[in-house]
């Protein structure tokens, strides 16, 4: 049996901290951290949820209202669709005459078609792309399946609440940075991740349904140990895509938090999470960072 892989999706990330039994009210999936000059909110994303996950708990809709300006991982609101397809056909499909075959090896690629004709996902519609890249794809495949969509994401909820407010969308990383991380994974791993996400077929739902409930109710053991705990087991992967990528962002806050304007930060739940997480991250540099609480 292939070991389990970290899951690449940035789909649901989850947070919260583990409440003492004379606290009131539960943990979110928010901190707040504090200066002399500022605040700044961050939350933990889920990229993909249905309509029937909202409404989500108000104290975070209260953290939107006291922020002044949202960021986000990429500022989705000022992405060119043209330019994405460009990238997109860039790194993320095959050039030339290869296929997505040829980069698995011919004993994946069987593997690959039988999971994939298990789970009614039409593989020959990823021949010409990168296996990170297919991977992604079945994996938002299966999940709007289930009636997940990245319209009720809560990266584009709060983006389009901004939006009709008027208030300022940022962006930690450009969509290329994000593409190009993804596609200087190694081979090996890349394959992995393809076969991965199609052997989560079968669970993905019961799998995202806990994913959600960890999320609302901040449960931060669930998420280390079912999350991060696995891509930890692969520490070359944990370091370009969340330990280096937590250390540039906590940067990017503490130079915000000179700032004279509050923020709300939204980035993936994994980023908030663990010894390398952010909000650990700002702590170690002698910052008040409290986790926030949704009180009935």
């Amino acid at each position: 049996m292939r070991k389990r892989q970290w899951k690449m999706t940035c789909l649901a990330i989850w947070i919260g901290a583990s409440a003492s039994a004379d606290e009131v009210g539960h943990p979110l999936p928010l901190w707040q951290v504090n200066s002399e000059q500022n605040r700044i909110y961050l939350l933990g994303s889920i990229h993909l949820l249905r309509e029937q996950d909202y409404p989500i708990p108000s104290a975070i809709y209260d953290a939107y209202e006291n922020a002044e300006i949202l960021i986000m991982e990429l500022d989705m609101d000022d992405m060119d669709p043209v330019e994405g397809q460009v990238l997109t056909k860039e790194l993320g499909m095959i050039q030339g005459d290869r296929t997505l075959s040829d980069l698995m090896g011919s004993e994946l690629y069987r593997e690959a078609e039988t999971l994939a004709a298990a789970a009614q996902i039409p593989i020959a519609l990823l021949a010409k792309s990168e296996p990170w890249y297919a991977a992604m794809t079945v994996e938002i495949m299966l999940l709007m399946r289930m009636g997940f969509n990245p319209q009720y994401g809560i990266e584009t909820h709060f983006m389009n609440l901004a939006a009709d407010d008027g208030k300022e969308i940022l962006g930690f990383e450009t969509m290329r940075q994000q593409l190009e991380l993804l596609d200087g994974l190694p081979p090996e791993v890349q394959r992995d991740m393809l076969i991965q996400a199609l052997e989560e077929g079968i669970e993905l739902h019961a799998l995202m349904d806990s994913m959600i409930d960890a999320w609302s109710k901040g449960d931060v053991t669930f998420i280390a140990d079912n999350l991060l705990a696995e891509i930890e087991d692969y520490p070359e992967i944990n370091q370009a895509i969340v330990v280096d990528r937590n250390i540039d962002w906590t940067n990017q806050i503490v130079d915000l938090l000179n700032d004279n304007e509050d923020y709300l930060v939204i980035v993936g739940t994994l980023h908030l999470v663990g010894d390398q997480g952010v909000p650990n991250l700002l702590q170690s540099r002698d910052y008040e960072v409290k986790q926030l609480r949704q009180y009935e």
